[in-house]
This record gives structure tokens, sequence and C-alpha cells, in this order.
């Protein structure tokens, strides 16, 4: 199955993987708001932890065979760490400092998402610097070294406030240290067709970088990979978050216990909202046009629909046909998309021209899309609004030089 990205060219898949990287960690700005109002604050602190520790430990470990960088070390957690929804560039601008392959260090010059809570108050931060880094800093340690601690040397809340930088934490792998517990949720994650997944293998003859698996960077830059690598790190990172809704999809359901339709309204949510701010990023990283091509295109360059070894669909000139898929048997993000059920193509649409609406017709898991101009625009959803509360929906990324990191 080739990769719809396989299509863009090196250039362009450079601009468009931190994008993607930046869009799977603003997943939780869209979920969590609607989380709280269902189930209150101190749910939604759980469903945070257990949605990533059931799912980064995964797709951590995809990521560091697919990039040829597997090892038990400082340097394998740290490049991990780079290419991983949870931490992506520059928004959480991580610097690592390595001591030796046992020892490291790292801290954050700008954490994007606690810039998105301070406002909301002391309570939402300790909430998301300590109760959800303890168990999940340690959970994504895991698929390194289960002998690994991730611990603080300082973090928010903030003090004195506007301290910088806004966090440091110690790494240090030790085998007297207990190993890091196992997370039960993890083995039904484990078991979805998008673990499962396989996908084309990158071109080690390709021009560029075929792997990882040289020094740790201090900021990776993703134009040195070759265009085959590139196109795999993005399918890799459209799995981490359809790992990641898996593991979100199974705390809110343990929430939402025999109310199934209040379950799938979050997960709706949650997908309207990270479907438009996704398309508006997508729609202009890459400069694509506007119009009715310019919104298929961004529909077919969509978390949503990718890869396409996950999600079945055929990308016509005119239309989307969406066909039963693997995504589809995991519950995945499109099983939430039907033409009984289009708010989440609405929010696509509408980032690429107001004027624009998706027109869908066929079965829940057997439909075509078509995009069709109108006279009138159509109103911001409110899904798309909330997850617009992040300043990670207008983050603009910069030119850094990639620097090996030796140890010192």
């Amino acid at each position: 199955m080739n990769s719809r990205y396989a299509a863009l060219s090196r250039r362009e898949l450079a601009t468009l993987v931190p994008e993607l990287l930046l869009i799977g960690q603003l997943i939780d700005r869209s979920g969590m708001a609607h989380c709280i109002s269902a189930w209150g604050r101190d749910e939604m602190l759980q469903i945070a932890i257990e949605e990533w520790a059931a799912s980064s430990p995964l797709y951590t470990k995809r990521m560091q065979k697919a990039l040829n960088y597997e090892g038990i070390d400082i340097f394998t957690l740290f490049k991990g760490l780079q290419i991983d929804i949870g931490a992506p560039p520059q928004f959480m601008d991580f610097r690592y400092t390595v001591h030796d392959r046992w020892h490291g260090e790292f801290h954050l010059d700008h954490c994007g998402a606690l810039l998105d809570v301070e406002p909301m108050g002391d309570d939402y931060v300790h909430g998301m610097c300590h109760d959800i880094e303890d168990p999940t800093f340690d959970a994504t340690a895991l698929a390194t070294n289960r002998k690994a601690q991730v611990r603080p040397i300082h973090r928010p809340p903030r003090v004195p406030s506007g301290r910088t930088p806004h966090c440091a934490w110690t790494v240090i792998i030790d085998e007297s240290y207990p190993d890091v517990p196992f997370i039960p949720a993890m083995d039904i994650v484990a078991a979805t067709h998008a673990h499962a997944c396989e996908l084309d293998p990158i071109d080690p003859n390709d021009e560029g970088m075929a792997d990882y698996s040289g020094e740790l960077l201090a900021d990776v830059d993703f134009g040195a990979f070759s265009h085959s690598a590139l196109v795999r790190i993005a399918d890799e990172v459209c799995l981490q978050m359809h790992l990641l809704v898996k593991s979100f999809t199974i705390a809110v359901e343990a929430r939402a216990k025999d109310d199934a339709a209040l379950a799938r309204s979050v997960r709706t949510k949650q997908l309207i909202g990270i479907a438009g701010v996704a398309a508006e990023r997508i729609h202009k990283a890459l400069n694509l046009p506007g119009g009715v091509q310019g919104a298929l295109r961004v529909l077919e360059l969509h978390p949503l629909l990718n890869p396409a070894a996950y999600v079945s669909a055929d990308v016509e000139p005119n239309f989307v046909h969406v066909r039963h898929s693997p995504a589809h048997q995991d519950d995945s993000w499109i099983s939430l998309v039907s033409p009984v059920s289009d708010k989440p193509l609405q929010a696509i649409a509408a980032a690429v021209d107001p004027y624009l609406r998706a027109e869908v017709s066929g079965t829940a898991s057997d439909w075509t899309v078509r995009m069709v101009e109108t006279d009138t625009p159509a109103r911001e959803l409110g899904e798309v609004a909330v997850t617009k509360f992040s300043g990670g929906a207008s983050w603009v990324f910069e030119e850094r030089k990639s620097l090996p990191l030796t140890v010192v």
C-alpha cells in the first residue's frame, strides 16, 4: 500500500512532519475540555494519564524500529522524545544534556502546554506538570529501559512567576531502580490493527538520511532525512495519533460505563476540534490551493485518512470514497464519520474555505464525500474554537541548525 504522503516533495514532507507532531499534541487540547464537561477536572487528569501511558510506549517502540535507533540508553530515550506527538519540536522546546549513556537531563525553554493552562490557575498547572507528567514520563521511558527514572529538578507552578526554563528534569538509568510498572491497558492498545500496521520500508538508497542511527542532535533537521524516510515518519506519526486516540477511547468508555452515546459524543467532539485545526495548519503549511481541489487535497493528507495502510480511501479528482478498513475495526477516528455524523468533514472543509460544505452519501463505513461551494460562510464550529484556545493552533516554526549533542 503506497503512502498518501509519497507524492509530496522532500521539502514539503520536511515541513509537514513537524506539523503532524504538533497536531498530535493538540489532540488533548481538543478532547480534554469535553472530558471536564462530562466528568470533572479530576477524572480528566486520570483520562490523560491513562491515554498517554497506554499508547506512548507502543508508538515510541515503533519509531525506534522504523528509524533504526533501538537501544536501552539515554541517547535512545531522547531520540524517541524528539519524534513524539507528546513533545512536538519548538512548541515543546526540549533541550537535552547527556552526561553519559545512563545519565542525562532535559529542560524546556518553551512549553506551549504550560502557557495554555497557566491562565486557568495553579490547580490546572499542578495537574498537568505533576499529576500527569510523573506517570507518563516514566511510561514513555518504559519503551527504552524499564530501569529509567525521569525526575524533576524544578517544575511549575513557576516560582517566581515567569521563571525560565519552564521546567528541568533528570533522566537516570540504573539497574538498582525498580522496574517501571507495566500498564495493563497497553495490552488492549497493542492488540489493535493500528499497532500491527505494516508500513512501507525505508529505501536505504534514497538521497538523504535513511534513519536516526547516528548522533543525537539538539534539534532534528527533518530536511536531512531522505524522501523515503520522511514518508515513513509521517505515516508513523499518524499512527501515533490513532494509538493515542485508542487509549483515550478506552479511558473515556470506562467513565461513561453503559452510556455509549456519551462516550461517542465526547470522542466525536474531540475529532471535530482537531479535524478543523489540523486542516487549517496543513493547508497553510503546504501553501495548498483554496476551493474544492484544495479541500480534497487537505483531506487526502489529513491524519483522519492516514496512513493509507490503515484507513482505506480512494482519492479521486472530485470526491473521496472511504471504504471499510482496519481503522473501522479498531473503532478509530474514521468510525465516527458517516453521512449522519459529518461535522468532522465540515470542520475540514471550512478550515480551507468557509464557503465550502462537505456532502456525504453512503453507509456508516462506506461513504463518499464531495466538497461543494455555497453562497453563505459557515460559522466556526464550537469544538474547533475550543481547540484554538491553545497557542499551538497558531504556532509558527522557525529554522534551526541541527547540532550533535556530544557527551560533556
